[in-house]
């Protein structure tokens, strides 16, 4: 029986293990089987399922067939020999994906144990530096007791002495309390600096004197501007602090610098949160200097804690032991008006967060005899609020006239 007529029957195999019908309907991705069918150019059967007329097709096809073959074979056979390198390409990469599978697996094995390692040593790495994180919080907290302990006792130690002998120490010690005092009431040096950009579109050219500048935030902020500026502090310690930004500021008397200063030189005379510090009457006087060092249209800025809020006026305010007394707004707005200053205007600074204001009655959870009540006590808890809390602080602006 020839291949032909195997073929033709279908299902039987063919002098080996594979057979036609691999092939026919979803081929085989057996590559053994295609090797088979293109090795002898092994032929596929003419069929079909029409019935009598069916088999007249197939008959007149073998007919044609041999017709049709013999002019094409060359360019069939270079067809079969293309398959036949192919087949040998892809079963070259099938046993080299076997055996790196094998490899892979192998690989797989070694990089389980290496990451059971590294999780071992990684937890025996944190267990140590946990040790060594609280072997340096029980180094730091003594260092912390002892040097609380050596500050008592030189603040006791000057206080037994005489004055005149330990003065320069006292005054160490009493600018180191203040900035500790600062650092924790006041705010960040990035808040400070961000409250502070308020006052920027009040300069109007020239030179800015901050007086009592502290830490220096609104001289980096003018610095970052573009506006020249420098500084003077009582303080030898913010004095330094400031230098050591790149600043230009020294330590001295606000008063005597001002006096010093050029008749009307400066563009501006800024100082915030100074003049609680000081009696009315030298304040009255740093308002009148700050006039004279100012070029006409000159602007003076002051920023001080709002005595309006009772919460200010009556608690915070008294946090920091150097403050003298409240300064109201109508006062300091005299003290301008008196020195010659026009175009004075008051700024309400800071207001309280909500969270910690008074809170307001919900009208919609009362029924429409009871809501004009509520709303009542809301309009009192508005007043009262205003009265506790309203802002914390408040800044002057007052402006030197302009030359004709």
């Amino acid at each position: 029986m020839s291949d032909g007529e195997a073929g033709e029957r279908g299902g039987e195999r063919a002098g080996g293990p594979h057979a036609i019908d691999e092939f026919l309907g979803e081929p085989t991705r057996d590559l053994d089987a295609w090797r088979w069918l293109w090795t002898e150019d092994r032929r596929f059967p003419v069929r079909s399922h029409r019935g009598l007329l069916g088999r007249v097709v197939v008959l007149f096809k073998r007919l044609l067939a041999p017709l049709v073959r013999t002019p094409q074979n060359d360019l069939w056979e270079r067809q079969r020999v293309f398959n036949l390198i192919a087949l040998e390409h892809l079963q070259r990469f099938d046993d080299g994906l076997r055996g790196n599978t094998e490899r892979l697996g192998w690989h797989d094995g070694r990089i389980e144990r290496l990451e059971e390692y590294w999780r071992q040593g990684l937890e025996e790495v944190m267990a140590h530096n946990d040790a060594l994180f609280a072997r340096l919080d029980q180094k730091t907290d003594r260092l912390r007791r002892e040097v609380a302990e050596l500050l008592g006792r030189l603040g006791a130690l000057t206080a037994t002495s005489s004055a005149n002998g330990d003065a320069a120490l006292a005054r160490a010690l009493e600018e180191h309390a203040y900035l500790r005092l600062e650092a924790r009431h006041r705010g960040t040096e990035e808040e400070i600096r961000k409250r502070l950009e308020i006052y920027l579109p009040f300069l109007a050219g020239g030179e800015v004197l901050d007086l009592g500048c502290g830490r220096g935030e609104f001289l980096e902020l003018l610095r970052g501007a573009g506006i020249a500026a420098r500084g003077v502090d009582s303080s030898a310690e913010m004095a330094a602090i400031c230098r050591g930004k790149g600043l230009t500021v020294v330590e001295g008397d606000l008063f005597s610098t001002l006096a010093a200063e050029p008749e009307a030189g400066l563009g501006a005379v800024v100082s915030f949160h100074v003049v609680e510090h000081l009696p009315p009457p030298l304040i009255d006087r740093l308002v009148k200097l700050a006039w004279r060092a100012l070029r006409p249209g000159g602007a003076l800025i002051l920023e001080t804690p709002s005595p309006l809020s009772l919460v200010v006026a009556a608690r915070n305010f008294w946090l920091d032991p150097t403050h003298q007394r409240p300064v109201h707004p109508e006062l300091l707005r005299l003290f301008a008006e008196a020195a010659g200053f026009m175009e004075i205007r008051t700024l309400p600074l800071r207001p309280f967060a909500e969270s910690a204001r008074l809170p307001e009655l919900d009208l919609a959870r009362f029924d429409a005899a009871q809501r004009p009540l509520a709303d009542a006590v809301n309009r009192l808890r508005d007043r009262i609020d205003e009265l506790l809390f309203g802002h914390q602080d408040y800044g002057l602006i007052a402006r030197k006239p302009a030359a004709d």
